[in-house]
């Protein structure tokens, strides 16, 4: 997981400058078109950035979304017919913004964070919202559409969201982008418990590498999570005429999820630094072992190697004040006694005092 994933125009390019970027594999364009009212839904599923400027003079509801990444043409002509502000494309082309809150005349745009899980990676994709008079258009990075959810409940015709206004779809995209953070850190807390269970009953180099990678993708996370609850709390403290009164209630709703899921990253945070300290108290707990064990050998090696240290002096026998045991017919069975005698009272005393 790449510690540095935003994208940036070079040092000294113009404000609102929308620059292509450098070539590499992307996930292809794909532009939606929906169109709604309480008795009827208009659907393109691959329609252009022009035909979508005529659906403006409706009095329904009309909601694009571009799925991938949208080519400066694209959002050159999306900017021009909506009136999307040139710094907010610019953070739209740019992707990896931090989430932020901005309002521009009689518009409104939002950058959050979409949690996701790639390649065994946990990662964040970048969601752009711009809210307008009866329309709002949405962007996402990458190829899977998380918003699908939200068509099929327009397509349904029943419920709040084809009965209400733009605002409302607003909400409900902010919603679901926050929202998918729930069965991510589920998947993620799973994933701790098994590090956990590995942790308590063989904790090997793996085990510190795999700590490692889930640390620093929760921290990647809390970067890009945290700012949500400063958005939602911008939303429903400035005076956004965009919004009606009856949609604050909804958004505050998404705000208790936002505090929600940012526990759940400190706790999940909490415990990956207290399986760190663990491992390195294992590490440390098993050195000591091992250091006690050889400690162990070789105090009951010492008065051995001094007996036959002791014994290895071969002085001659001609004089009374030398070893009388080197003449004697048991003398080597009985130093192998004393050694033996003294290994094991040795071993007793140290169980006795509970040392082994």
């Amino acid at each position: 997981m790449p510690l540095f994933t935003k994208r940036y125009n070079p040092p000294g390019t113009s404000p609102g400058s929308i620059v292509p970027p450098e070539p590499r594999p992307r996930e292809p364009m794909r532009l939606h078109l929906l169109e709604y009212a309480e008795d009827s839904v208009v659907e393109n599923d691959d329609a252009d950035a022009d035909e979508c400027v005529r659906y403006l003079q409706d009095p329904r509801i009309t909601w694009i979304h571009i799925q991938g990444e949208p080519d400066p043409d694209t959002l050159h002509t999306l900017g021009d017919k909506f009136g999307l502000h040139p710094l907010a494309l610019e953070d739209v082309a740019n992707s990896g913004q931090r989430p932020k809150a901005e309002a521009y005349n009689e518009q409104l745009f939002v950058i959050a964070a979409f949690a996701t899980r790639d390649h065994g990676q946990f990662m964040t994709r970048q969601v752009s919202l711009f809210l307008g008079r009866g329309y709002v258009v949405s962007f996402c990075n990458g190829g899977d559409d998380p918003f699908e959810a939200v068509r099929r409940r327009i397509r349904a015709s029943n419920g709040r969201i084809r009965s209400t206004g733009a605002d409302y779809l607003f909400y409900a995209l902010l919603d679901v982008t926050i929202d998918h953070g729930f069965p991510l850190l589920e998947e993620f807390g799973a994933l701790l418990e098994d590090l956990e269970q590995e942790l308590l009953a063989e904790p090997t180099r793996r085990t510190l590498n795999r700590i490692h990678a889930r640390k620093r993708e929760l921290l990647l996370l809390r970067k890009m999570l945290w700012p949500h609850r400063e958005v939602i709390s911008t939303l429903l403290r400035d005076e956004q005429r965009l919004f009606q009164d009856s949609t604050r209630v909804y958004l505050r709703d998404v705000q208790d999820h936002a505090v929600q899921i940012l526990d759940l990253l400190e706790l999940y945070r909490e415990m990956t630094t207290s399986m760190l300290d663990v491992y390195l108290s294992s590490v440390s707990n098993k050195l000591n072992e091992v250091m006690r064990t050889l400690t162990m050998i070789a105090t009951i090696f010492i008065p051995l190697t001094f007996v036959v240290g002791l014994y290895g002096m071969n002085f001659d026998r001609s004089s009374p004040y030398n070893m009388p045991e080197l003449g004697w017919t048991y003398g080597y069975p009985l130093t192998w006694a004393v050694m033996i005698g003294i290994t094991v009272g040795m071993v007793w005393l140290f169980k006795r005092r509970k040392w082994l």
